[in-house]
């Protein structure tokens, strides 16, 4: 065996399951984030949600209820996801989220009205709840060079949280939004096909069992939660300690992530430097009039969706920074000063863009950066936390907060900006930054 690190110079083992939850990672968080490009454009479509007999105006709340629907279930369905990877298999789940959310957008693309588009977002959600956990088993159990593994898998994350909206966006500029969702589609229907053909062993990098080793006698939940009393008896043992607190932690950045990305696309069109540029402005006549963007209702670029797509994509430097220094500072003092600079962000957000585009593209590479640091922290603080043979059932907790309670980010954002404004919205966001600070300092204390 050789010593470089790549994952393809250890093993084919290896390099078949970190292709996969590459390809299936990125693919997840590819969805998740196009989303918000579709917002602006369905407040244009759409007047009304068509409820039986019932009509709902649609507003920003309604729409970020909408949302919420979907990214809930994307955060609610991971716990029952890690205990179902223990019973089915890392592979099976992986492929039918896959299947599922090429489903979704196959279902989005069709959709006439916003009932579709929610039920859309059902199928989404409920599909991707699975893979945080089975991808991480994947990788935990299978892989033998499992730190270089999770390193690329969270790069690819992060790729597809950039590229997503980018490609979305590009796409919007040639093709109506039902066309784009039903496109979509197709990488994940071969990402599945991938995974349905890939050779490799899940648990090639398990070690036996031995009486005495790490886990033994730690918790019953080192095994897998086999009924409702075990679950219930390893939650309270989970709750009863300082994880509390860490799941605080974990809520708070789920809802500031959630609640700041849901409405950027829109939110920026109206700030000066951020107005729709005509494709024609852009390209030589002749080239216009061929892909159909000429003429008075030609296509314009939206350079809020580019600076969005850029600022998800400077994540990647985010996670590899705060990784780094968890290995270099004490956890709750990184969560105390990483979220404690969200909280600042957040009231800095809309002064700077007000100065126009530039100001705030700096300001978005931070933001980017800040965004995606404090997660390094937050799941090395889960670790500290929580004893081994808990460790599972503890990350399940963590996505719950994480993606299923700051799904709700995405609702608190549309009420606030429909019945109060921005700078409310703002103020909401930087108290959630500062909460989570807060907690950091008390950890540190404890």
């Amino acid at each position: 065996m050789t010593r470089q690190q790549s994952p393809g110079s250890v093993n084919r083992n290896d390099r078949s399951i970190v292709g996969l939850t590459m390809l299936a990672h990125g693919m997840v968080h590819t969805y998740e984030l196009s989303v918000p490009i579709f917002i602006p454009i369905w407040l244009a479509e759409f007047d009304v949600v068509a409820l039986g007999p019932v009509e709902v105006a649609v507003t920003s709340a309604t729409l970020g209820l909408l949302v919420t629907v979907g990214y809930g279930l994307f955060g609610l369905g991971a716990l029952p996801g890690g205990v179902l990877v223990d019973r089915v298999g890392s592979r099976r789940l992986i492929t039918a989220c896959l299947v599922g959310m090429a489903a979704s957008f196959l279902l989005l693309g069709a959709a006439p009205g916003l009932v579709a588009v929610t039920l859309a977002m059902v199928v989404w959600g409920v599909s991707a709840s699975v893979y945080h956990p089975a991808g991480l088993a994947l990788l935990s159990k299978g892989v033998r060079k499992r730190g270089t593994g999770f390193a690329y898998h969270g790069i690819a994350g992060n790729l597809g949280i950039g590229l997503g909206p980018l490609l979305t966006t590009i796409m919007l500029l040639f093709l109506d939004w039902r066309t784009v969702a039903g496109v979509l589609a197709v990488p994940a229907l071969l990402a599945a096909l991938y995974a349905v053909r890939a050779s490799f062993d899940e648990t090639a990098a398990v070690e036996p069992a031995t009486d005495g080793g790490d886990d033994a006698g730690d918790s019953k939940a080192s095994a897998g939660v086999d009924s409702l009393g075990e679950f219930v008896a390893e939650s309270r043992l989970l709750f009863t300690g300082s994880f509390a607190l860490v799941f605080l932690v974990v809520m708070m950045s789920g809802l500031y992530y959630r609640g700041v990305l849901t409405f950027m696309p829109e939110l920026l069109a109206d700030f000066p430097g951020f107005d729709p540029v005509p494709l024609t402005a852009l390209l030589p006549a002749g080239v216009a009039d061929a892909v159909g963007a000429g003429g008075a209702d030609g296509r314009t670029l939206s350079p809020a969706n580019y600076v969005y797509s850029g600022l998800l994509m400077i994540g990647v430097v985010g996670q590899y920074v705060g990784g780094k220094l968890t290995d270099r500072i004490p956890v709750e003092r990184g969560i105390a000063m990483a979220f404690g600079v969200l909280g600042v962000l957040a009231l800095l957000f809309l002064p700077v863009a007000s100065l126009g585009f530039l100001p705030f593209v700096a300001f978005g590479a931070v933001l980017g950066v800040s965004l995606f640091v404090v997660q390094p922290f937050y799941q090395a603080t889960v670790a500290e936390y929580t004893p081994a043979g808990t460790r599972g059932l503890s990350y399940g907790y963590t996505y719950l907060g994480v993606f299923g309670v700051g799904a709700l980010g995405g609702a608190v954002a549309g009420t606030v900006l429909t019945f109060a404004n921005p700078p409310t919205l703002f103020a909401v966001l930087a108290a959630f930054g500062f909460v989570a600070s807060a907690t950091g300092v008390v950890l540190a204390r404890k």
